[in-house]
C-alpha cells in the first residue's frame, strides 16, 4: 500500500512516501481502506516535535473517512463493507489515515450515516469532537448534544470560522442554542453565518463586550474559546452566571489571566480541552453525539456551509500539513483514493 511515513520529527520535508505492507487487524481492530485523510494542527505539530516520538515510523493523521475492509477477533460494532469516519487513529499508534490502509481500535471507526460523503466523514473528529466537549461542560449540563439540549442557552464561540468553531457554531444550533460568534474578518463573517451564527461580531474592537451584552444582556452560558490567553478578560465580562469557558487552544499565548473577583463572582467554570486526554467516556459521547447530528445533516462541509475545503493528493501531505500550519481557511483534505 502506499503510505506517508516519518522517521524522526521535524519540519514537513520528513514526511515520505513509499510503499508498506498492507496491515492486518488484531483482536479488536478494524483495518479501513482510507478514502479521505483529515488534517488538523495536532498533526503538523505533533510531526514538528510536540510530542515525544516513541515509534520507529509513523503515518500520520488522526482523522479520516473510508470503508472497513477487514476486523479482527471480537468486532461486532461494525463489519467489512461498511462506511465509517475515524477519529484518533495516529493516538499512541504509529499509524494514521495518510495511508490507504489503516488499523485503529474498532470503537474509533464509527458508522457513517448515508448519503454524508468521505470529505465531510474526515472533517469530524478532532474538530466536532473538541466542539462537543466544549458544549458539554457546563455544571448544570447537558452532557450529552440533541435537538433542544441547548434551548434556551446563549453559547458564544470565538473564533467561529475555524474548523472546531465553525462545529461548534453547527452543533449548538443543531442543540438548540442562540449562537453568537467572533470573528476577524468579512469573509470569516460570512463563513460564520453560512455555517448558522444567529449573530456574527468582528474583532479588534473595543465594543466587542458591548455587542455581545447588547445580545445576551444576561450572559453567555457557553463559550467556546480559541484565544484564552487574548480573550479571558472579555469572557469573563460577558459570561452568565455559573457559565462555562471551554478552551481548547493557546491561540495568541501560552498563558491567561483573569480577574479573580470577577471570576468567582460569577461561579465561572475555566475548562481545558484535550481529547487525547479527555478519557474514553467524553469520547464514545462524543462520537454518538455527533454521528446523531450527521444523520440529521447539521454538519455538513464545504464552503457554502461555512467550511470551504481544500484538497491535496497523497502525494503531496508535506504541503497539505505546511497549509495547516500556514492557517489555511476552512478544512485540509487528502484524497487517498477515488472512493466515496
Amino acid at each position: 500500500m502506499r503510505a506517508i511515513t516519518y522517521s524522526q520529527t521535524g519540519d514537513s520535508s520528513v514526511l515520505t512516501l513509499g510503499e508498506r505492507p498492507v496491515p492486518e487487524p488484531g483482536p479488536g481492530e478494524v483495518r479501513v481502506r482510507i478514502a479521505v485523510s483529515g488534517v488538523n494542527p495536532t498533526d503538523w505539530k505533533a510531526r514538528e516535535g510536540g510530542r515525544p516520538f516513541s515509534f520507529t515510523e509513523v503515518t500520520p493523521n488522526q482523522d479520516g473517512a473510508g470503508t472497513v475492509d477487514a476486523v479482527g477477533e471480537g468486532v461486532t460494532s461494525v463489519s467489512v463493507g461498511q462506511r465509517v469516519w475515524v477519529y484518533l487513529a495516529q493516538h499512541e499508534r504509529p499509524t494514521g489515515t495518510a495511508a490507504e490502509f489503516a488499523v485503529i481500535p474498532a470503537e474509533r471507526a464509527v458508522p457513517l450515516a448515508e448519503g454524508a460523503s468521505f470529505a465531510l466523514g474526515a472533517s469530524l473528529g478532532v474538530p466536532a469532537m473538541t466542539a462537543h466537549r466544549a458544549l458539554t461542560v457546563h455544571e448544570d449540563g447537558p452532557s450529552r448534544l440533541a435537538p433542544g439540549a441547548l434551548a434556551g442557552r446563549t453559547v458564544l464561540v470565538q473564533g467561529g470560522a475555524g474548523a472546531v468553531g465553525h462545529a461548534a457554531i453547527q452543533l449548538a444550533v443543531w442543540a438548540g442554542a442562540t449562537v453568537i460568534a467572533t470573528v476577524s474578518s468579512d469573509e470569516k463573517e460570512a463563513l460564520a453565518r453560512a455555517a448558522g451564527a444567529h449573530h456574527v461580531l468582528q474583532y479588534p474592537s473595543e465594543t466587542l463586550a458591548d455587542g455581545i451584552r447588547e445580545l445576551a444582556p444576561e450572559g453567555v452560558e457557553h463559550i467556546v474559546e480559541v484565544a484564552i490567553a487574548e480573550n479571558a478578560a472579555l469572557d469573563v465580562e460577558v459570561i452568565a452566571n455559573h457559565g462555562s469557558i471551554g478552551y481548547y487552544a493557546d491561540n495568541g499565548g501560552d498563558s491567561f489571566t483573569a480577574a479573580v473577583r470577577a471570576s468567582f463572582a460569577k461561579n465561572v467554570r475555566w475548562q481545558g480541552l484535550l481529547l487525547y486526554t479527555v478519557g474514553e467516556t467524553a469520547l464514545t459521547a462524543a462520537a454518538e453525539d455527533v454521528s446523531a447530528a450527521v444523520a440529521d445533516g447539521a454538519l455538513p462541509v464545504g464552503e457554502e456551509a461555512g467550511l470551504p475545503v481544500t484538497w491535496f493528493p497523497l502525494d503531496e501531505t508535506s504541503a497539505a500539513h505546511d497549509a495547516v500550519a500556514a492557517g489555511a481557511t476552512g478544512k485540509v483534505l487528502i484524497r487517498v483514493s477515488d472512493e466515496d
